[in-house]
């Protein structure tokens, strides 16, 4: 028998070390690097050991027995950022930071799956099975055929799921940090564990068609905690954003093997719990102040749903020598390279500001079609000039001041159009001219452009 051999796992990064020492060498974390036992590996490589069997191969084009359609939980929102639903046999994981509403949104797909008449189970590690209840109750879900337990040994879920008498659709973990194989001697919550745990669930899964979720704790940037390996795993992840101090909430996917990514859902924290926000766009500018200089719509996109968001820029004279520069919403260094084009190649001043930028309504923006939005906002607040209450804005700017295409612009116009905005601010396109009946647009090359647009 091979003698065991001991190595070291970082338990902030899952870095493997052959000695222990204070700091990881990987992510500079101190005191995370925990002992744990492992096989030593054979010399001489495969021929030492036993011949392995041979695999059967199948067409590309075969079509198997099972049934793969996927479950719908009917929160549309939900199945929008799943791609549709969840698929048999998948894995799904879900992050957010603490008392953002993952519990909740699960509690609720569940109980709309049961009343379907699929079996699903809902196994909680942090809660006891009467504060499930109550929180059921709370939501008006007290009637729904869950099954309900707290549990923490992934042997005893997985032989219950397997003795329930028919086959359970959805199993619901929350959360794997809590999650534990008796055999391995690391505590529940790292890497050794974490690691285990979801390999063992996911196998049990897709061995019978078994859609699990799995909820994961989160750090404190809001990154999922743990390995990383864990998001390569699972099919899907999603991750639920949204600042606490407002009522909306954004589930956005950011890998999904079974639809696309950057797919966001939309939903709306009231007592009941969540509500579905068909219509996130007239949400986000329900409290927009029209003539206010520094204010200017985006017309984004997000996934495939396009959403109209309000950009908000404010500066103010500073006397420090290195003024202030707050963003809530943006990347604060997209900001900084838009300050730098404005200054360089248009000629203002806002490096003697104080410049505080915001996308109203709690939603985080990532795409680059933002930034000509970001560019009309400051020089609107500059020249203190509010901008047209019915013009949108999107495109990108590039370092010589150019304004670049984005991608689908014609839809983007047409969710504008459908909001009551009669004009749009978006890059020329030389190939094709965009037209949208109910919308004019004005095509410009250069961030300079932007300078005529306002109210005199």
């Amino acid at each position: 028998m091979a003698k065991a051999q001991k190595s070291y796992h970082c338990q902030s990064c899952g870095a493997v070390s052959s000695k222990w020492s204070g700091k990881c060498d990987s992510c500079g974390q101190w005191n995370t690097l925990a002992e744990e036992a492992q096989q030593a590996t054979v010399p001489k490589g495969l021929s030492a050991g036993r011949r392995g069997n041979v695999i059967e191969f199948s067409s590309l084009k075969s079509q198997g027995p099972k049934n793969y359609a996927r479950l719908t939980s009917g929160i549309k929102e939900l199945d929008r950022v799943t791609g549709g639903g969840l698929v048999p046999g998948s894995a799904v994981l879900i992050g957010g930071d603490p008392g953002i509403g993952k519990s909740t949104l699960l509690l609720q797909a569940v109980c709309a799956l049961a009343h379907k008449g699929e079996r699903c189970l809902y196994v909680s590690g942090e809660e006891a099975v009467e504060q499930v209840r109550m929180r059921a109750q709370r939501l008006g879900l007290g009637d729904a055929p869950v099954e309900l337990a707290a549990a923490t040994n992934v042997r005893d879920i997985l032989a219950s799921v397997k003795a329930g008498g028919r086959d359970a659709r959805v199993l619901v973990i929350d959360s794997i940090q809590t999650m534990y194989i008796d055999n391995i001697e690391s505590a529940p919550g790292t890497v050794t564990q974490v690691r285990a745990c979801t390999h063992e669930i996911i196998r049990a899964a897709k061995c019978s068609d078994m859609s699990v979720i799995f909820v994961g704790h989160v750090t404190k940037d809001g990154q999922i905690a743990g390995p990383r390996v864990l998001e390569h795993m699972v099919d899907t992840v999603l991750y639920f954003e949204g600042d606490r101090s407002h009522q909306f909430r954004i589930l956005r996917a950011v890998k999904n093997r079974f639809g696309p990514t950057d797919e966001i859902g939309v939903f709306e924290m009231v007592q009941e719990g969540l509500a579905e926000v068909e219509n996130p766009s007239a949400l986000f500018l329900s409290q927009r102040h029209e003539n206010v200089s520094g204010s200017a719509v985006l017309a984004g996109l997000e996934g495939t749903r396009p959403v109209l968001v309000e950009v908000q820029a404010l500066l103010a004279p500073s006397a420090m020598a290195n003024p202030r520069r707050a963003v809530i919403g943006w990347d604060s260094n997209r900001l900084a390279m838009i300050c730098a084009v404005l200054e360089s190649r248009c000629g203002m001043q806002l490096s003697g500001n104080d410049i505080f930028l915001n996308i109203a309504g709690g939603i985080r923006v990532s795409e680059p079609a933002a930034d000509l939005a970001v560019a009309a906002a400051l020089v609107s607040a500059l020249q203190n000039k509010p901008l047209p209450a019915d013009m949108v804005f999107f495109g990108e700017v590039g370092l010589a001041g150019e304004v670049r295409q984005v991608a689908q612009p014609e839809l983007r116009l047409k969710e504008a159009s459908k909001l009551g905005f009669k004009r749009s601010i978006l890059p020329a396109n030389k190939k094709k001219e965009i037209a949208v009946k109910g919308i004019s647009t004005t095509p410009i090359v250069h961030v300079q452009d932007l300078t005529g647009l306002f109210a005199g």
